[in-house]
């Protein structure tokens, strides 16, 4: 499993956090450095994001991805958009939240999110 994060970067606590609920730990972590001009169509910058990545097809569709989503809510939407046609079908993805009484604002892993089991299920109830 490789993870492609979005966001800050992952401190060793969250990466054991992640490990730990994967049950194993992830072979590569890929920080993309995410910042969007919000004065421009966010497609365009969200494509060129993941050019600039240089995967192949292969690589897209044939590996397992975990995905740290950028704050920003549009250019996440846009983002999971943009995976799914790469990837062929919804990312896994990791919800951080804010560590409960730390002195120093402070997030840990809360869960890892299917999001391709979130529409398979979504599917069930029409």
């Amino acid at each position: 499993m490789r993870i492609l994060n979005f966001s800050h970067p992952l401190t060793e606590r969250q990466l054991a956090g992640i490990a730990d609920r994967l049950g194993r730990t992830p072979e590569q972590v890929q920080d993309v450095r995410a910042h969007f001009d919000l004065e421009q169509p966010f497609q365009p910058q969200i494509v060129r994001l993941l050019d600039e990545l240089g995967l192949t097809p292969a690589q897209w569709q044939g590996e397992a991805w975990l995905i740290v989503l950028p704050s920003l809510n549009f250019a996440a939407a846009v983002l999971l958009a943009e995976l799914h046609g790469r990837l062929g079908h919804f990312p896994a993805i990791v919800r951080l939240r804010p560590v409960a009484g730390a002195l120093v604002t402070e997030y840990e892993v809360a869960e890892i999110i299917n999001l391709e089991a979130v529409r398979t299920d979504a599917r069930r109830r029409r």
